[in-house]
């Protein structure tokens, strides 16, 4: 059997190849395709033109490295064109940021609670603020919204 690879280098690089790509759809976390996807082009390399087991070993670790930084290029530049609305999903108070509010209690020493949708949230202004004032979020500190009184 170990003599028919050294015959047949190749089944060995397409077998391996094809038992990595299987191996990561099992798994799917992208850690065995680019290695399998070097297996499968080094056995066909080695069935095209045959090279010692040192060469070979040689162009699986160089194809591996090379799809595997090719993949990291394309990745981040992926992450870099996400547009930036992107940025505040599952940030609900990055989302309040340049909306405007009624406040249904009046602001304190410049904190109270405003209510937004069905939650309430506490809020901090410069000054105090009268209830029924309309406010405009500026930021968010923590879970509290910075807030202005809206100009019209």
């Amino acid at each position: 059997m170990i003599a028919l690879l050294f015959e047949h280098a190749y089944i060995f690089w397409l077998s391996l190849g094809g038992l990595l790509l299987a191996a990561e759809m099992l798994g799917g976390n992208g850690y065995l395709l680019w290695s399998g996807v070097a297996a499968v082009v080094t056995g066909l390399l080695v069935w095209l033109v045959p090279f010692g087991w040192e060469l070979q070993g040689v162009i699986f670790a160089v194809l591996t490295l090379i799809a595997a930084w090719l993949w990291w290029l394309w990745l981040s530049r992926r992450v870099r064109e996400q547009k930036p609305a992107d940025a505040s999903l599952n940030q609900r108070g990055q989302q309040l940021v340049g909306r405007r509010f009624i406040l249904d209690n009046a602001l304190v020493n410049g904190r109270g609670h405003m209510r937004v949708g069905d939650s309430s949230w506490p809020v901090s202004a410069e000054s105090d603020l009268p209830a029924g004032s309309k406010v405009e979020v500026i930021a968010v500190e923590g879970i509290t919204l910075r807030v202005k009184a809206a100009v019209e």
